[in-house]
């Protein structure tokens, strides 16, 4: 008997639900930095809104485990000192300059590290810095362990998978001693050249997402995980400790600290969320008071300009990347303060970090080529009017016009409560559900939710489409 739709049926519905359930999901995107209140994940309270952000995390987490563990020992170029183990990157907008280089044409890619004196070309990355990735390999490793210990709390059927990968990411990289990082950034952003033998103040950047780590740890640390023992939590306590102190006492640390850019904003996010994984709040506190008493002052002017942002090759990026610190900054500061008053902090010239998210907002990337940029400014928008309000509806209207329906699928929409509160959009529709029932009275996603990989939803749709050409 010849087959007929009926008989593929069985197999096509929960194909099409899959499918369908991968068009809930965001596409995985890097947020520069973020710091999430630990005790606002822990509680769960989440609305019915906010189920399509909970998959993408789900999906997320599950994406980014597949290219971990990292480790500062993956990397086959040695620092000066010899030691694998010590954090190594090349400060990324420094060309080789080898006119006058005898034979400068025959030198070999090692030879122009060593010989070639290094010139900086402010917004042009030198594409071979990647021959050297601990930054990239921090950042991915960060942005992992975060989305695996949420999706961790969410309590889905794989939390334990979620839990152990973040646990094991962060011993990989702070905390086994085959494979852990030394305390220190000595050789970070390295200006290669004759004599290189230190890292650049500038380095200090690389390791900014230690926000979401610390984000992660006290996920862990106050959500009680039975993987993340107590031996784990005080070795992890004495790394930060040890790392916060090189932020304190080193020399090329103290110049990024004094930096009234980004730079120096990021600074200050760093050391603070060491601070709190060491448990010493105060110190977390201090350390942000420094910031918003000391270089914050100077970085926004009347009207919402951030000079040294906009003064820059890409000003309309630079504008986000130090919004996304600065708010950084304000989310220790009330976690660790428990009062929201920094968020209203003027500057010398009477402007807020309010009054910064409305001027870069009013700005087109297309006027600076940034069009590729936009989709930094949405993480800033969604915080805005997270603390903010948005009364007249213009966040909301601003994340609708430029980035579309899907932006109800980020992450940030999860912790950026009660930004878009009441858009029905976020909630999983019931052909998405993969067998499972529709979670209407609960506020996280179904027990039973379990996303597919991109290869996996790539497949489903070939075999949907496969099934329905053979059949009609």
């Amino acid at each position: 008997m010849a087959p007929t739709f009926f008989t593929f049926l069985p197999l096509l519905v929960p194909l099409l639900s899959s499918v369908a359930l991968s068009q809930e999901i965001a596409p995985r995107v890097v947020y520069a930095n973020d710091f999430i209140d630990p005790d606002f994940i822990l509680a769960g309270n989440f609305g019915p809104y906010t189920q399509r952000a909970q998959a993408s995390i789900i999906s997320w987490a599950e994406a980014s485990a597949l290219d971990g563990p990292w480790s500062v020992m993956n990397k086959t170029i040695e620092p000066p000192s010899g030691d694998r183990h010590d954090y190594l990157s090349w400060a990324p907008y420094t060309w080789p300059n080898c006119t006058g280089i005898p034979n400068a044409d025959k030198l070999t890619p090692q030879q122009i590290w060593t010989t070639c004196p290094y010139i900086t070309k402010d917004g042009q990355f030198n594409p071979d810095r990647l021959l050297v990735n601990d930054t990239g390999h921090f950042g991915a490793m960060a942005e992992t362990v975060l989305y695996n210990t949420i999706a961790w709390t969410l309590n889905t059927t794989q939390k334990e998978t979620y839990e152990s990968t973040a646990v094991r990411f962060l011993r990989t990289w702070f905390l086994d001693p085959e494979t852990a990082m030394n305390p220190n950034l000595n050789y970070a952003q390295m200006i290669r050249g004759p004599n290189s033998t230190i890292g650049a103040h500038t380095g200090v950047l690389d390791l900014k997402c230690m926000a979401k780590v610390a984000s992660a740890v006290l996920m862990l640390r106050k959500g009680g995980s039975k993987a993340w023992t107590s031996d784990l939590d005080s070795k992890m306590i004495s790394w930060s400790a040890k790392q916060a102190n090189w932020l304190e006492t080193a020399d090329i640390a103290l110049q990024e600290r004094a930096t009234g850019n980004n730079h120096g904003t990021y600074y200050f996010n760093q050391l603070a969320s060491l601070k709190l994984i060491t448990n010493d709040v105060k110190g977390a506190l201090n350390t942000t008071n420094a910031y918003f008493n000391g270089i914050y002052m100077n970085q926004i002017v009347a009207g919402g300009e951030q000079p040294e942002e906009a003064s820059r090759t890409h000003p309309y990026h630079y504008r986000n990347y130090n919004l996304a610190a600065m708010f950084v900054n304000a989310r220790i500061s009330a976690y660790a303060s428990g009062s929201k008053d920094i968020y209203s902090k003027p500057t010398k010239q009477g402007a807020t970090i309010h009054d910064a998210v409305n001027l870069a907002m009013a700005q087109s990337p297309a006027k600076t080529d940034e069009e590729n940029y936009l989709p930094e400014m949405y993480p800033n928008v969604a915080s805005a009017a997270s603390i903010y309000g948005d009364a007249d509806g213009k966040y909301l209207a601003f994340m609708k016009s430029t980035f579309g329906p899907d932006y109800i699928s980020q992450p940030f929409i999860l912790w950026n409560a009660p930004f878009a509160s009441g858009e029905a959009s976020g909630q999983i529709s019931s052909t998405a559900s993969t067998g499972a029932s529709k979670p209407t009275t609960s506020n996280h996603v179904s027990s039973a939710f379990s996303p597919s990989t991109d290869s996996m939803n790539t497949f489903l749709v070939t075999l949907s489409v496969f099934l329905l050409s053979y059949l009609f």
